[in-house]
């Protein structure tokens, strides 16, 4: 049993594994964007880099197509070329490896350039005047291809389709200046990226800092230091949550010092009673006479009763308050209840000689109620106006509706409770001064608890008729469903 009490009390533990991390989740939330965001950026560096690389040798391979387009005659009967004129020079000096050309009349027949250079889809619509570029192979090579067509003459003989000029070249130089683009931008990266990382994670110590100091502070405060803490001590962001902690201390401090109070007043409201008992018990020990002896245990035996009573009270006081936060109340008639209650109590109201009575309308009584909370509020209204009232008195229980609110009554013919003294008698341990009835002080208190957890209100008033009253008459209203 203390060991499955031991486990039990571990699993409730705190235990920070099992939290989840502030600094971790802003953290997350700050380098996944980073971490997702990075590849995506490497690649649209890559084709940024591509556009670069591309513009200016595209720029260039379409002015030398232009320049040979130039030097193509389509006047006569068929395309040539200005004689003794090389095409190839006037292309870059020294780029016969990487660049090449190629001019095709119109039947076909290779006027100057390179044979094997592949000619533009069938699909492709000759656009004489404007150059276009593709992407190609020559001789198992990528390259990069400018073509234009040369309009046919006017000669009467010559043909209607137009002439074809072409220049390609490798991709190997325009490669070579991608590469250098991305890596004078990648390679930063690369050193950028963790630095970045160790600046978001030194912002995030450095601002979750206040908030460590007050953990920091809170944990090494003693068990009964309830003072509230200082709301400058932690970020703006945190005030809301300072105060409601606050609010929380000041609460609980309310609590532990009533508990006090409660403890130490019924330790002083027993320690009469007790000491009481045992007086009688010794003077019971001394006693010879037999019928003087009969008398002292009966005395001891009404004190143990009276003692028992306060306790009963004591732990039904403290069983209401602890139940405050835990009720759960139901849609009910009061009538059975009250009426059940009542019947248990006449037995005892008969045995003192006094006329007990229950009244109630035929109507239900509705409200929304504890049924154990409800009985014990009956049962101490009950008991209290049976104690202070003297035989041949009257107790009567009455249930009934006063508009839509549900009235539950207890109305005696006993000494009555002084205006001045009707608030006071719902404190703990408060009695009235100059009664002969010996109580604990805790009946009306317990009923006043019970009540307001029902949202209830308890009231005093003189009982009897109002020309002549006498007794008393506690009402407890019951708010409408």
């Amino acid at each position: 049993m203390t060991e499955r009490r031991r486990r039990r009390s571990f699993d409730f533990a705190y235990d920070p594994r099992e939290q989840r991390s502030l600094f971790g989740e802003i953290l997350d939330w700050m380098l996944a964007p980073l971490l997702l965001l990075w590849p995506l950026s490497i690649v649209l560096t890559f084709v940024v880099a591509r556009s670069l690389a591309d513009a200016p040798f595209d720029r260039a391979l379409i002015d030398h197509t232009e320049v040979i387009a130039q030097q193509v005659d389509t006047s006569g009967e068929q395309a040539a070329t200005p004689p003794g004129t090389r095409l190839r020079d006037l292309l870059p000096a020294g780029s016969e490896e990487h660049t090449f050309f190629q001019v095709l009349s119109a039947d076909g027949e290779l006027l100057a350039g390179d044979a094997n250079l592949p000619t533009p889809s069938l699909y492709d619509f000759p656009t004489p005047g404007r150059v276009q570029r593709r992407f190609d192979q020559h001789r198992g090579i990528e390259v990069r291809v400018a073509y234009t067509y040369v309009s046919p003459g006017e000669h009467p003989m010559s043909s209607s389709y137009p002439v074809l000029i072409q220049v390609a070249e490798t991709l190997d130089a325009r490669n070579a200046l991608a590469n250098e683009i991305i890596k004078g931008v990648i390679f930063p990266q690369f050193l950028i990226l963790p630095v970045a990382v160790g600046l978001v994670w030194f912002a995030l110590s450095r601002g979750l800092a206040p908030l460590e100091r007050m953990q920091r502070r809170i944990r090494e405060r003693s068990p009964d230091d309830l003072s509230p803490i200082n709301p400058h001590d932690a970020p703006e962001e945190l005030g809301p949550l300072m105060a409601s902690f606050n609010d929380l201390l000041q609460r609980l401090g309310t609590n532990i010092a009533a508990q006090k109070r409660f403890i130490a007043d019924a330790a002083h409201q027993m320690k009469t009673p007790l000491a009481g008992l045992r007086t009688q018990a010794e003077l019971a020990l001394r006693e010879t006479d037999p019928q003087a002896l009969r008398r002292s245990l009966e005395q001891v035996v009404e004190s143990s009763e009276r003692a028992a009573h306060m306790i009963n009270q004591l732990l039904a006081l403290a069983r209401t308050e602890n139940l405050r936060n835990a009720i759960q109340l139901e849609e009910m008639d009061l009538a059975p209840l009250a009426h059940a209650v009542a019947s248990e109590w006449a037995p005892e109201a008969i045995r003192r000689g006094i006329d007990f009575g229950f009244e109630s309308d035929d109507a239900p009584a509705p409200a929304a109620a504890h049924p154990i909370l409800l009985r014990e509020l009956l049962n101490n209204l009950i008991d209290n106006a049976i104690v202070y009232t003297p035989a041949g008195g009257q107790v009567t229980v009455r249930l009934g509706r006063e508009g839509r609110e549900t009235l539950l009554q207890v109305e005696d013919s006993g000494t009555g409770i002084p205006p001045e003294e009707r608030l006071l008698v719902f404190e703990r341990f408060y009695r009235i001064l100059g009664t002969e009835t010996s109580g604990s002080g805790l009946g009306l208190p317990i009923v006043a608890e019970i009540a307001d957890q029902h949202g209830a209100r308890v009231s005093i008033a003189d009982g009897g008729p109002a020309d002549a009253p006498r007794g008393t008459k506690v009402t407890v209203r019951f708010p409408p469903l």
